[in-house]
């Protein structure tokens, strides 16, 4: 079979990374975190002082050192897993911490921002062979994909998730913080300017909220097998 483009998008916290990084492992793909890059030049920013406390981007100093940040994948030769580095620093641990997910949002807005980091993905998606995962890739970075997945799930359910997740790294937040961050997240992912977080037309849904990561699996082997007659173990 040739190498497709899978492209995965979905709400916040609908454990589109872990879905992916599963179909990547069974199909011998790349997997790539569009949501890394928007977090790394989030990062980048906060470290700089171009977000207001009022959590206010500064789009045009943003816009104007886009230059500088230089984003990367580096394997980790344990886990066999991708870590984000940015100017050649590893900031996987640093991205995924509250203070940046409850500004990564206003930052992606910014459609420079989002030019920056379409193009830094279409670079690497230019062979194919990859499952990539974001608000966006099936609509506006693949909008020609193969095979395109949006998933979704109740906010009390992804909220659960993402402070379980966030507990498990010895991060302190509340369930009540969390459900905030993950609907607020939803309200900007939809109601953006450029490129809102929708279901593509030809993307199949995923309404995971009772699903084990096995048995989406076990969903996305059947889609396989029906759509191209591929059988994966």
């Amino acid at each position: 079979m040739k190498k497709i483009i899978i492209a995965i998008d979905g709400h916040s916290s609908t454990g589109k990374s872990t879905f992916a990084k599963a179909i990547a492992k069974v199909m011998d793909y790349t997997y790539l975190d569009s949501g890394a890059l928007y977090r790394a030049v989030t990062l980048y920013a906060l470290d700089h002082g171009w977000i207001s406390p009022e959590g206010k981007p500064n789009a045009q100093a943003i816009v104007d050192h886009l230059k500088d940040i230089r984003l990367t994948f580096v394997k980790d030769p344990q886990t066999g897993q991708n870590r984000t580095y940015v100017n050649g620093k590893d900031v996987e641990e640093r991205i995924r911490s509250m203070e940046v997910s409850a500004h990564v949002s206003p930052v992606s807005e910014i459609p420079l921002v989002r030019d920056f980091v379409d193009f830094q993905l279409r670079k690497r998606g230019e062979k194919k062979g990859i499952v990539m995962d974001g608000r966006d890739i099936g609509t506006a970075v693949f909008p020609r994909a193969e095979l395109k997945i949006f998933m979704t799930a109740p906010a009390e359910i992804r909220a659960d998730r993402r402070l379980r997740e966030l507990k498990a790294k010895g991060m302190e937040a509340t369930f009540a913080q969390v459900l905030a961050n993950v609907r607020q997240r939803d309200y900007v992912d939809s109601h953006r300017e450029t490129h809102p977080l929708v279901k593509a037309p030809d993307a199949l849904l995923l309404d995971n909220g009772s699903m084990s990561v096995e048995e989406q699996l076990d969903w996305f082997k059947k889609i396989m097998e029906e759509k191209w007659g591929i059988r994966l173990k």
